[in-house]
């Protein structure tokens, strides 16, 4: 059977509860969650309901928001049974036991832990079997995506809803068949981790996902909220390809590495900090010019191991070509920064034959880099008449300092800038490529780098481009519809 998507609705009032529950619309099952509502009305939550329910009435010592007598809390979960509810969640702890054997078909046993994996997590789960619950829920706190695995021999024993919580439990949540959950929950943060179900119906694919879907993702430390998944997964849409794409985000890249060889991820892209590390785990199966970046971004399962590549170089390269066509030897490119984009770039513009400066606040990390790829380091900011590309590698005007610029004031007298940051619609121009095509310069955004290096991963992945357009669409919405929730 397909895992479900069960919505979680919180609420402070009656009328809060049924607006929310009469709201959902990409869910199976909506968990009515009764604690902290003032005006609870049991029978009244249940009357008129469109989907079937798990009725929840957590307390505080269990993470909810009911702090009154526990004989109080048991009237309302008998009330719940008593009117009709399909699920039932009764705390293991609570100690309902003699409730849970009577309506064993129903309830949703559950325990929740905040801090942690508990060590002999497979015996708790036995535990709680033997109460006659007619499926558990077990939550948990992981601290690696490794905490995770134990979580799918729980559910390989029995019915079971198995979560990991916050950040790292994400692909718990997003991956429910291949953990062998029978449904997963969703919704606006009643608990850590928790993705709306609308995201994750049209945005993770999660109706189509199955224990053999392949699996790909983004690992790095700032993945939950990247735009990968959205561009990845419309592609995989749009081509009928049986994959799906999440973000992982682990303690350290073993720790990847470990969870990725235990459910045999298909592929990866790789962002900070861990472009070294990947190239590392290739153990030297990738091409020439990812090895003289010094970095890759993107991994792919064989049966021999790890293979990697680098696919920011084509990225950087495929908007620039547009702006900047034919060769660019002999043009002057001012490279602002010395990260890990920094070196795709530089790598990039060589191809192209450009003579390139790197420029950064830490002359010595310029210095380093310059040194490493064989071309200058120059004093920062850039020395006006030095350029004719200018590159900004920084996060100067980004979402991190959305006001800010690398090169306040200018002067822009060169004739192209390329500015690696990127934002919503709405949101406006950098004040970098602002103050640039003021100046006359043509000037180029991140965006079409993101989706440009996507593209490339994704045919490296599967021998095939992606459907034009597509994961460019894709990636411009998500980008907008964040903003939205942002500001709105």
């Amino acid at each position: 059977m397909h895992p479900l998507i069960c919505e979680t609705v919180t609420a402070t009032s009656m009328a809060e509860l049924l607006r929310g529950r009469d709201a959902v619309t990409a869910a199976d099952l909506v968990e009515l969650r009764l604690d902290g509502v003032a005006d609870l009305d049991v029978a009244g939550a249940l009357a008129g309901r469109r989907r079937p329910v798990v009725v929840t009435c957590r307390p505080t010592w269990e993470g909810g928001r009911f702090d009154g007598p526990e004989a109080v809390r048991r009237a309302i979960l008998e009330q719940a049974f008593a009117c009709g509810a399909e699920y039932v969640d009764i705390e293991w702890r609570a100690g309902f036991d003699d409730l849970v054997r009577a309506q064993a078909g129903r309830v949703v046993l559950s325990a929740h832990d905040f801090h942690g994996v508990p060590a002999d997590l497979s015996g708790q789960a036995r535990e709680m079997r033997r109460t006659g619950a007619g499926r558990i829920k077990i939550a948990v706190m992981p601290a690696r995506l490794t905490d995770l695995l134990p979580l799918r021999a729980v559910a390989a024993e029995g019915p079971a809803i198995v979560i990991g919580m916050g950040g790292t439990g994400l692909p718990t949540r997003l991956l429910a068949a291949h953990f062998g959950s029978i449904w997963s929950y969703a919704g606006q943060g009643a608990a850590p981790g928790q993705v709306p179900a609308v995201t994750m119906a049209e945005v993770f694919r999660f109706p189509a996902v199955t224990a053999a879907t392949a699996v790909y993702g983004v690992v790095g430390n700032n993945v939950l909220h990247s735009l990968s998944p959205a561009m990845h997964n419309a592609a995989f849409t749009a081509d009928g390809r049986d994959a799906v794409y999440v973000p992982f985000l682990p303690a350290d890249f073993a720790d990847f590495l470990a969870f990725a060889d235990a459910f045999g991820i298909a592929g990866a892209s790789v962002t900070i900090p861990y472009k070294l590390d990947a190239l590392a785990a290739a153990q030297g199966r990738v091409d020439a010019l990812t090895g003289t970046v010094g970095a890759a971004n993107t991994l792919r399962r064989t049966a021999e191991g790890w293979d990697a590549t680098n696919t920011d170089v084509d990225g950087f390269l495929a908007p620039l070509d547009v702006a900047y066509p034919g060769p660019l030897t002999g043009a002057r490119a001012a490279v602002l920064g010395a990260g890990g984009s920094a070196r795709a770039v530089i790598v990039g513009l060589l191809t192209r034959g450009a003579t390139v400066t790197v420029h950064a606040r830490r002359t010595t990390q310029a210095d380093a880099l310059a040194e490493a790829l064989r071309v200058r380091s120059g004093p920062w900011p850039p020395p006006p008449g030095s350029w004719d590309l200018l590159v900004n590698c920084t996060p100067i005007g980004s979402s991190a300092a959305p006001d800010a610029s690398p090169l306040p004031g200018g002067p822009f007298d060169g004739r192209v800038v390329y500015d690696l940051t990127y934002r919503a619609s709405g949101a406006g121009e950098a004040p970098l490529l602002v103050e640039a095509r003021r100046a006359g310069c043509v000037t180029i955004d991140g965006l079409p780098m993101l989706v440009a290096q996507a593209e490339r991963q994704y045919a490296w992945w599967t021998g095939q481009a992606p459907s034009r357009g597509v994961m460019g669409t894709a990636a411009r919405h998500r980008l907008d519809a964040g903003a939205a929730r942002t500001h709105g």
